[in-house]
């Protein structure tokens, strides 16, 4: 009879603290605990899927059964009939419960129930409660007593990948061990010694690959290599790509290519081709992210390979790709891909969404990203791009008023002409940031009257790091002073950070200064006694027109009411006459009040 084939995460499982993978710390808290018989009654095992915590479980359970010693041990022989049982999962005394089929309190209760016997072969009663996050809150509140005062000899090991749904008052009776997700060099360490006992022909970057896919999971990579062992000899790294589905790093690199490139034919052959292979738009999204993560890094630093997620036979192609991207464009790449994960997964037709994604990264540029940037940024942002747009014409406008005549003569016509030309486009784009900012703020006054006072009869000219400027036409400076306060308060909110107002006066076009002094105080009082009625009207006629409003809706529900009554009495009166023709009678008199 034929030997029943055992998988290679069964026939690898650690049988002593020293085969631990990844875990050395925890090996070594528990091996002195054992050798000073310091055995707490409960422990938490928490971490990652396949890193080791059930084995440790089982390796406490025998090296505290272990027959081999008249003691706990921290090598237990794993030949005796205790270690045997253990091993397979059979022994009475250490028993290992799944929380997830045993979630009620009265699977506790029982559990509880049977801890109060003595060990009938072991020394120790060792109870496993695997994925213990699962058990309900009255399970928990039944444990705790028993995980605080457990019977003698009893020993209570709860494993999680979860800890945060593991209750405070549990944690706090137990000793916790967190464990960590396997290093990348101890796993290809081991998969590598797998291989070599098994005589497993496989690439070193096939092994290497599988170590990093894996993600820190003992389980999954000896998995992994167990079905990879079926493929015929020597397996190459391509096999490993096709196993677990991912997208070859060649491709993606082909991609950030034509990306960078602006090849739109090669960039859809090859998202195309990927498609028809049978891979994923999602997988080729994430190996997209991974890609660009990868070519950051070696952009900000050249030197540390070791973070690099590519094998090594990658590692020169993404070296000379990274020398023809500039680091702004990879970095507004990333800013793109935000979000798309989601709207992949949302979408009804992936596929098309993905050519349009990469499309969408040929039109991307330094200028571009800059600019959609600064269209996404707040108002207070908005505000010290337009500071420091202003510190640097200041001075070339200096430079051109007030230049010499002799370096005028100098300069040609023709650069002159530039620079001027130069200057006037910065003006009329800081001038339309202004605008714009403007608006804003008269967004945030709460009073009609002066949104439309400061609309029609100021704005603002310009703003540094503590004051804003703004011109008032000069009959209404008086008027606009009066409300400094409510426009200082929008200021503040639009742009983030307080600043003083400062009001320039302003005189209007056309009309000429009368020399009598008198006379133009008197216009100014009387225009200005006219227009604070007018904003005065005009927040009176607010205020009354919103109780006209109050008015109409209470009379509106009154004849709803009046109506709603009408309604009922002719429907009881139809009732009333419906019931005196089926006796054959007439109807005398309704009280409806009554």
């Amino acid at each position: 009879m034929s030997q029943i084939y055992q998988p290679l995460h069964h026939k690898y499982r650690p049988e002593r603290f020293d085969d631990l993978i990844g875990q050395e710390s925890i090996a070594s808290t528990l091996k002195q605990a054992l050798i000073s018989k310091r055995i707490a009654p409960a422990y938490l095992f928490s971490g990652p899927r396949g890193t080791g915590k059930t084995s440790s479980a089982r390796i406490l359970a025998r090296s505290l059964n272990c027959l081999s010693s008249q003691q706990p041990t921290t090598t237990p022989c794993g030949n005796c009939e205790t270690c045997k049982t253990i091993s397979l999962g059979t022994s009475l005394d250490v028993i290992e419960i799944d929380a997830a089929s045993n979630t009620g309190v009265d699977n506790i209760r029982e559990l509880i129930e049977r801890s109060r016997f003595a060990p009938v072969q072991a020394r120790w009663k060792v109870y496993v409660v695997d994925e213990c996050h699962m058990l309900s809150t009255a399970a928990f509140n039944a444990l705790l007593k028993t995980l605080e005062e457990p019977p003698t000899q009893v020993v209570f090991v709860l494993a999680t990948t979860d800890p945060q749904r593991v209750l405070p008052t549990i944690r706090s009776r137990c000793q916790c061990f967190d464990f960590r997700r396997i290093p990348l060099n101890a796993l290809s360490k081991h998969l590598t010694m797998i291989a070599d006992r098994e005589e497993i022909s496989i690439d070193p970057d096939a092994l290497h690959l599988i170590a990093q896919r894996a993600q820190g999971g003992l389980r999954d990579a000896e998995s992994m290599l167990d079905q990879l062992s079926l493929l015929p000899p020597p397996i190459k790294i391509s096999s490993v790509w096709d196993l677990i589905g991912a997208v070859p790093e060649e491709e993606l690199l082909e991609i950030v290519n034509a990306m960078a490139s602006k090849q739109p034919i090669k960039l859809l052959e090859t998202s195309r081709n990927l498609l028809n292979q049978g891979r994923e738009p999602l997988q080729i999204l994430q190996g997209l992210v991974s890609i660009l993560r990868d070519l950051v890094l070696i952009k900000a630093a050249p030197e540390r390979i070791d973070l690099i997620n590519l094998s090594n036979e990658s590692h020169q192609k993404l070296i000379d790709l990274a020398n023809t991207i500039n680091l702004d464009m990879l970095l507004s790449w990333q800013a793109k891909l935000k979000g798309t994960e989601y709207q992949l997964r949302q979408s009804v037709q992936p596929h098309l969404w993905l050519e349009v994604l990469l499309l969408g990264f040929l039109s991307t540029s330094q200028d571009n990203s800059v600019n959609a940037q600064q269209k996404k940024e707040p108002a207070k942002n908005l505000a010290k791009s337009m500071n420091a747009r202003t510190e640097k014409l200041a001075p070339s406008n200096e430079r051109v008023n007030n230049s010499t005549n002799i370096d005028s003569i100098k300069e040609s016509p023709a650069k002159n002409q530039k620079n001027e030309k130069e200057i006037a486009i910065k003006n009329e784009n800081l001038n339309s940031d202004l605008i714009e900012l403007w608006q804003q703020i008269l967004g945030r006054l709460e009073l009609p009257s002066t949104r439309m006072l400061l609309s029609q009869q100021a704005k603002l000219v310009r703003l540094t790091s503590d004051k804003a400027f703004i011109e008032v036409t000069s009959n209404w400076i008086g008027m606009v002073q009066s409300r400094i306060g409510l426009i200082e308060e929008a200021v503040s909110k639009t742009l983030g950070t307080p600043k003083t107002l400062i009001l320039e006066s302003k005189v209007e076009k056309g009309i000429i200064e009368p020399k009598d002094k008198k006379l133009n105080d008197v216009r100014e009082s009387d225009t200005s006694n006219i227009m604070q009625d007018v904003y005065s009207q005009t927040d009176e006629l607010n205020s009354r027109g919103s109780s006209n409003i109050k008015h109409k809706k209470e009379s509106f529900s009154e004849a709803s009411t009046l109506n709603n009554e009408i309604k009922s009495q002719e429907d009881i009166e139809n009732k009333a006459q419906n019931l005196a023709n089926f006796f054959n009678g007439k109807v005398l008199d309704i009280d409806i009040e009554n």
